[in-house]
């Protein structure tokens, strides 16, 4: 196991304690973790601590693609991993953060929507022997929800004391994108998907 893929490895283990701090009912065992009053702002240690995890996971996912290319260490193994963990981390951080009362329901709902459709696309693609590439309304989608994420985790500091909602412009923005993206991979791929045309 190469570098890259131990640090996705380590990006799917740093989930594992986000969805643990964030699902375990602490109560339950006596356990209560500490609120803070930031000028008029609440938080609560328990999101500070998941938030500072998600960073660090979410910079594993940008390190372990740049040592993969500088080092010529692509595998097949290693993007099937890094796929795997960028959704399981996103994901389940945005239906915890949904089940908490942090965002509205739509979010994880639509963003994980469209990573069926757009996989289910991809797996199509492939199969008649062409790699789909990364889109920038993809990836324009992808660096919206993550920064609207991690300022979720953190109450929407510091723009929450001039009651401005970054965070929620954020990641409604990721669902736009996302709902385009999806329709942007149909576009692009449609003729291959119904064998209108061959790969050669």
């Amino acid at each position: 196991m190469n570098l890259p893929t131990k640090l996705t490895v380590l990006r799917l283990i740093l989930t594992l304690f986000v969805i643990g701090l964030l699902s375990f009912p602490f109560y339950a065992v006596g356990v209560q973790f500490p609120k803070y009053d930031v000028s008029g702002v609440v938080v609560e240690l328990q999101y500070i601590i998941a938030g500072a995890i998600f960073i660090v996971a979410s910079f594993t996912d940008f390190l372990d693609g740049y040592l993969a290319r500088r080092n010529n260490q692509i595998t097949d193994t290693g993007k099937m991993l890094d796929a795997i963990a960028d959704k399981v981390l996103v994901n389940s951080s945005l239906i915890l953060l949904a089940t908490h009362g942090f965002i509205s329901e739509i979010v994880p709902v639509v963003i994980i929507l469209r990573d069926i459709v757009v996989d289910a696309i991809k797996m199509e693609t492939a199969s008649k022997g062409k790699v789909v590439a990364a889109i920038g309304s993809g990836k324009l989608k992808t660096a919206s929800l993550m920064v609207g994420t991690i300022l979720t985790f953190f109450y929407n500091l510091p723009f929450e004391f001039i009651n401005i909602r970054v965070s929620d412009f954020l990641l409604y923005f990721a669902c736009i994108m996302s709902i385009i993206s999806a329709f942007q991979y149909y576009h692009y791929n449609k003729d291959i998907m119904f064998n209108k045309i061959e790969i050669v």
